[in-house]
C-alpha cells in the first residue's frame, strides 16, 4: 500500500446494484431515496406492482395535483413518473420538471405523441413511456435513469478524490506493497468508485497485483456478500455456464445434484473474473446477456434468477487488439470498462522494489525459519537494474528461490543473475518480445557499423547497470572479463 507518514501505510441514488438485483423475498429497502408515481391512484397501483417484480421496493405514489410541488421540495427522490394526462395544465408539468432538481423525470403517456414528447424533453425530461410499453420497455428506461442518478453522484467524489493526496479506506489496501505515487492515484480512484455497482475493468500485466486490486475494492464497498474469484482462462462454453450459472439436478449426465453457480456464490458480493481477454466468443456472448439483462438460467432449467454480484474483470491482454482481430466483442467491453484501472508493471514503479523485496525477505526468513540475511549494495543494484517482465510475483519468487539457497550470512547474487540471465534468454526467444529488435534499423537510411553498434549497446548496459561491470555484463549476455576486455580494447583504438 501507498507509503505515507500520515498513514504509515505499509509499502508493499446508492444505486448499491442494479435494479433488478434484489432477491425475491428479500425485504431490503431499495433505492434508498423513493420513486415517485405522479397518477391516478389505479394506474399508479399498477405501475408499483410492475417495479415490484424489478426489486424496487421504495415506492410512493402521489394522486394529489396540489401536493405534488410540496413533495418535491420536502423529500428526495430517484425517479419521478409523470402522466402527463393526469397533470392538467402545460405550466404545473414544466414546473416539476424543473422542480426536481436533476432528478430523471419519466413522461408517461397514452399515445406517442412526439411533438408533446419533444417539448418536454427540451425542458429537462429524462425520457418517454407509452402506457402501453412492456416491461422490457420499462426496465431500460428505469435502468438508464438509475444508472443517470448514480454516475451524477459519483463526479464529486471524483473530484474530492483528484483534489486531495488522502485516502479514506487506507487498511484496504494494506496488502498491497507500493511507495509509488502513480499506485496512490489508483488508490484513490478505486475508493470513489468502490459503492457503485458498476463493472470495473483492471489491465496490467501478469503479476502486478489485479486481484489484490479487486478485493480492496470489494472491501471498500461494505458488500455484505462474498468476494468470489474465478480465473476463466481455459474454460469452454458448457463449462463456463456451469461454473456461473450453476446447474438443476439432471440437468446432463453426471449431474446428479443441484449446484449453485459462482453467480449465486458471489450474492449480494463482488464476482471476479480474471483473464477475461482468454474468453471464448461464445462465452462472451452469455457475460454480455449476463451483464444487460441481470438474470440467468442455471444450466438445465427454465426458470430465471436474477444476479445481484457486482462484476469485477481483469486482463493481462491489449483488449484493443484482440477486438481489431475479432477475438472480443466491442459491446461487451463497453458494458465491462464503466470503470477502467490500469496498474503499471514493476519497471515503471522502481520505487517499490527495494520495499517489495524487503517485504519478501522478511516473509520468506519467517516462513522458512531461516534469520534474514545482511544484502550487499551490489544485489540491491542488480535487482534496481533488472525489467521484471514477470513483475511483482517474479520478484517474490526470485527472492523466496535465493533465500532457500542461502547458507552463510549473506544473500548471495548468484542465484539471482542465473534467473535474470535464464529470463533473458527466454526473451529473446519470444519472437514477440523480441520484435523490437528485429525492426530496430528499418527506420533508418543508412546503418551504423557493427563497431558503432556495440560501442553504444556496451555504455547502454552499463548505464542502466550505474556503472557495475558485474550487472551489466549478464545483460548483455557475456562473461565480466569479456566485457573488460572489449572496453580496453576500445579505449586502446580510440
Amino acid at each position: 500500500m501507498y507509503n505515507d507518514n500520515k498513514y504509515n501505510i505499509s509499502c508493499s441514488g446508492k444505486i448499491s446494484k442494479p435494479i433488478v438485483d434484489s432477491i425475491q423475498g428479500d425485504n431490503t429497502i431499495y433505492p434508498d431515496n423513493p420513486i415517485l408515481v405522479i397518477d391516478e391512484i389505479e394506474t399508479a397501483s399498477l405501475y408499483k406492482k410492475k417495479l415490484k417484480n424489478f426489486g424496487i421496493t421504495n415506492i410512493e405514489i402521489c394522486n394529489d395535483v396540489k401536493k405534488i410541488i410540496s413533495s418535491l421540495n420536502q423529500k428526495s427522490y430517484e425517479i419521478i413518473f409523470l402522466d402527463i394526462m393526469f397533470i392538467c395544465g402545460e405550466e404545473l408539468i414544466i414546473e416539476i420538471i424543473q422542480e426536481s432538481q436533476g432528478v430523471p423525470v419519466i413522461i408517461l403517456t397514452l399515445k406517442n405523441d412526439l411533438d408533446t414528447v419533444v417539448k418536454y424533453i427540451k425542458i429537462g425530461a429524462f425520457d418517454y413511456l407509452s402506457k402501453s410499453a412492456d416491461e422490457s420497455q420499462l426496465f431500460t428506461s428505469i435502468n438508464h435513469a438509475i444508472e443517470f442518478r448514480q454516475m451524477n453522484r459519483e463526479i464529486p467524489t471524483l473530484k474530492s478524490h483528484v483534489l486531495t493526496n488522502e485516502l479514506n479506506n487506507p487498511e484496504a489496501f494494506s496488502n498491497i506493497i507500493s511507495q509509488n505515487k502513480k499506485m496512490l492515484s489508483i488508490f484513490k480512484y478505486a475508493e470513489s468508485i468502490a459503492t457503485t455497482m458498476y463493472p470495473v475493468f483492471i489491465t496490467g500485466e501478469t503479476g502486478v497485483g489485479k486481484g489484490l486490486l479487486a478485493e480492496s475494492i470489494h472491501e471498500i464497498s461494505k458488500l455484505s456478500g462474498q468476494f468470489v474469484h474465478i480465473n476463466v482462462s481455459g474454460i469452454d462454453e458448457q463449462m463456463f455456464a456451469d461454473t456461473l450459472f450453476g446447474h438443476i439436478k439432471g440437468a446432463y449426465t453426471g449431474a446428479n445434484t443441484q449446484r449453485p453457480g459462482l453467480c449465486e456464490c458471489a450474492s449480494g458480493g463482488t464476482l471476479f473474473l480474471d483473464e477475461i481477454g482468454d474468453l471464448s466468443m461464445s462465452s462472451q456472448i452469455k457475460l454480455l446477456n449476463l451483464l444487460q439483462e441481470k438474470q440467468y438460467y442455471p444450466v438445465g432449467s427454465d426458470q430465471q434468477k436474477r444476479c445481484n454480484a457486482r462484476i469485477i474483470t481483469a486482463t493481462n491482454c491489449n483488449v484493443d487488439q484482440l477486438i481489431l482481430k475479432g477475438k472480443f466483442r466491442k459491446d461487451l467491453y463497453f458494458r465491462l470498462d464503466t470503470h477502467r484501472v490500469n496498474i503499471p508493471p514493476l519497471r515503471e514503479r522502481k520505487d517499490d522494489i527495494l520495499i517489495l523485496f524487503d517485504h519478501f525477505l522478511k516473509m520468506a526468513s519467517k516462513e522458512m525459519k531461516k534469520k534474514q540475511p545482511v544484502i550487499y549494495k551490489e544485489l540491491i543494484q542488480l535487482l534496481c537494474s533488472y525489467s521484471f517482465p514477470g513483475n511483482i510475483r517474479e520478484l517474490k519468487a526470485m527472492t523466496f528461490d535465493a533465500l532457500s539457497h542461502h547458507k552463510n550470512h549473506v544473500l548471495p547474487l548468484e542465484t539471482f543473475k542465473i534467473h535474470m540471465n535464464r529470463q533473458n534468454y527466454t526473451n529473446q526467444m519470444d519472437n514477440k518480445k523480441f520484435y523490437s529488435l528485429k525492426t530496430l534499423f528499418k527506420s533508418l537510411t543508412e546503418l551504423p557499423t557493427i563497431k558503432q553498434v556495440s560501442e553504444q549497446l556496451i555504455q547502454e548496459a552499463i548505464k542502466r547497470a550505474n556503472g557495475n561491470f558485474s550487472l551489466a555484463a549478464p545483460v548483455l549476455g557475456i562473461t565480466r572479463q569479456a566485457l573488460s576486455k572489449r572496453l580496453k580494447r576500445e579505449s586502446k583504438n580510440n
